[in-house]
């Protein structure tokens, strides 16, 4: 049996030190979150275009995206009634307080945010729970990549609302999706950005997340609580997980190791993406929105560029988007992976996607993760 301590965030306690990232479009929904909710991990549901199903999602994203938050929450709590189940809601999204009120009245145990700094989190969800009458429960989270921003959003909430986070998640250089990384700092890292992640400088970045716990901490002895540090990124085996602990920190973040589970809201498409992805094919892409963003190379991604692009419909998901420059549509690539056609969508992915050799369930795959099999 395994001897990994539970993770503690507040009155919150998950059996295992164990979160399931968030995925989106349509990957970590209610199947997943409320799976590994079950089995003792906390589940965590992506609400970036999480409407894409519903009938009126091209007329009225916000609204079918609103409307899911609800839905997939009463799912998840239906898989596990006594679990921990969250929201990652990014901080670019478009109309970003309205996701992050809805989840607070849908019930949330947690709100975990990055994609930007989550700088008014604290008032809206502050907000959700005076409007709704209810009392505040949600605990929330920022996801940080440095030390500097990390300090920047403590700083901040300490300041500004008189708090601390509930929960910080650190997120490496090699997590899947978009990345809190400039190609440049990625480069210092030694992650190659032309390519495949090639190398990488380890042991530099396990030095700036024990520079985040120290931070954390003071903050923490501030306020009077323990703020448990998360690590997230190429988190896919339990000496992965042994090696995060080592360094201090209370839990991890996994998310590319869940896709190829039985449980997993992604189509069979998409899971098989995983399954059949050679190391040399897991690839740094840019977004439409100019980040970096870890991705299989596929059809879609080579024609990127290849053909003029012309927008013909927008689904309003994040704040920053230059219709008149991008590329291509993120909403469409993302929805099309979503469906199943991922030889024209994006396949966003961690750095270890190609470890991945078939199906196994949630339980499995959570034993696995911390040495319980």
């Amino acid at each position: 049996m395994g001897t990994l301590k539970p993770l503690v965030i507040g009155d919150l306690v998950a059996k295992h030190p164990v979160i399931q990232g968030g995925m989106g479009v349509g990957i970590s929904l209610s199947s997943l979150a409320g799976a590994v909710a079950k089995t003792g991990g906390i589940g965590i549901i992506s609400t970036a275009q999480i409407g894409f199903r519903e009938p009126d999602f091209k007329k009225n994203p916000l609204e079918a995206n609103l409307r899911a938050i609800g839905q997939e929450m009463k799912k998840a709590r239906e898989i596990a009634p006594e679990g921990i189940i969250g929201f990652n809601i990014m901080v670019a999204t478009k109309n970003y307080a309205s996701y992050v009120k809805k989840a607070v009245k849908a019930g949330a145990d947690l709100i975990i945010s990055g994609a930007g700094l989550p700088v008014s989190l604290p008032e809206y969800v502050a907000e959700a729970a005076e409007e709704a009458g209810i009392v505040l429960k949600t605990k929330i989270a920022p996801i940080v990549s440095t030390v500097k921003s990390a300090m920047v959003i403590c700083k901040l909430w300490d300041r500004k609302y008189h708090r601390a986070p509930d929960l910080v998640v650190v997120e490496g250089p090699l997590a899947g999706g978009h990345l809190g990384f400039s190609r440049e700092e990625l480069k210092n890292l030694g992650v190659d950005t032309s390519e495949v992640d090639l190398t990488y400088k380890q042991a530099d970045y396990d030095e700036e997340v024990k520079g985040i716990i120290r931070l954390v901490k003071e903050y923490g002895d501030k306020y009077n609580k323990k703020i448990p540090v998360v690590t997230a990124g190429g988190i896919y085996t339990h000496e992965d997980v042994l090696h995060q602990l080592s360094l201090g920190v209370d839990g991890v973040q996994v998310a590319t190791r869940f896709v190829t589970t039985v449980e997993c809201d992604a189509p069979e498409e998409f899971k098989q993406a995983y399954i059949l992805a050679e190391k040399e094919d897991i690839v740094i892409t840019k977004s439409p929105v100019g980040m970096p963003g870890r991705a299989i190379k596929n059809p879609f991604l080579k024609g990127v560029g290849e053909v003029p692009f012309r927008l013909e419909h927008c689904y309003q998901c994040l704040e920053r988007c230059d219709r008149e420059t991008i590329p291509y549509c993120i909403t469409k690539a993302l929805v099309n992976s979503a469906e199943g056609r991922t030889g024209e969508g994006l396949v966003f992915c961690g750095s270890k996607a190609y470890l991945a050799t078939g199906l196994e369930t949630v339980e499995e795959v959570m034993n696995d993760l911390v040495g319980e099999n």
